[in-house]
């Protein structure tokens, strides 16, 4: 599963929208979308922030592991 798709299943999996992840990483709803679209990669600080709000490793966002557990 690649990071677009990963992103797309952790938003759904906390019933957020799109415009809701976005106002919690402080962008806008269509870098969300972009992202999960593949059309664009998050930079650092928003993936370090995404592993927080979505509780997984950054290893398991990038598909460096199959495990979403934080170590």
């Amino acid at each position: 599963m690649i990071l677009a798709d990963k992103i797309t299943e952790e938003r759904k999996k906390n019933g957020w929208s799109q415009e809701e992840l976005a106002n919690q990483l402080g962008v806008s709803r269509q870098a969300v979308s972009k992202w999960e679209s593949a059309g664009a990669v998050p930079d650092l600080q928003r993936i370090l922030q995404m592993s927080e709000l979505f509780c997984v490793s950054t290893d398991y966002l990038l598909g460096l592991t199959d495990y979403p557990d934080r170590i």
